[in-house]
């Protein structure tokens, strides 16, 4: 499949504002009455990524994503849609997120995603999915589909993020 840049279909992107005083800052990551209710969390990790350490590209069946990308590094963020129901079927997205460019970003199942750290300083990232990882209790498998062990997988990630911008 070849895919094309543009917009994808329910993907949520939305800055992140960081309040600066003199004790440090403080950065809003989400709140109910700013998300549509099939995205509410359930849950929340936090990951560090090491510089040019890359997750994914894979994609969830039933889960959706609420990453919250605020620094101190920055991100190649790259989502493709792999629903044949959306009528944005094919395309390929990708933008700059983190220090630059705080964002929350909320992907919905069948939408792959990647993320690569762009930085020399390792990041972190906050995801709050709207489902229980291997669901209540931890009985259940893992969903995910992991493209990035396929060496034919279409989702490639070109390595060229110079001329991302936020």
């Amino acid at each position: 499949m070849r895919f094309q840049t543009g917009d994808i279909q329910g993907v949520i992107c939305r800055p992140l504002r960081r309040f600066n005083d003199a004790r440090g800052w403080l950065c809003e990551l989400y709140r109910t009455d700013d998300l549509p209710a099939e995205f509410h969390p359930t849950m929340a990790y936090i990951s560090e990524t090491s510089p040019g350490g890359t997750r994914g590209p894979h994609e969830h069946v039933q889960q959706a994503d609420c990453f919250c990308f605020f620094g101190p590094a920055n991100f190649a963020l790259y989502l493709w849609d792999n629903r044949p129901e959306s009528p944005t079927h094919g395309r390929h997205w990708r933008m700059l997120v983190g220090r630059t460019y705080p964002a929350l970003v909320i992907i919905p199942p069948g939408v792959v995603h990647a993320y690569r750290n762009v930085s020399a300083e390792p990041g972190i990232v906050i995801n709050c999915p709207n489902r229980l990882y291997r669901g209540e209790g931890r009985q259940q498998p893992v969903d995910e589909i992991r493209h990035e062990d396929d060496p034919a997988s279409p989702f490639r990630i070109d390595g060229d993020e110079s001329e991302l911008a936020a």
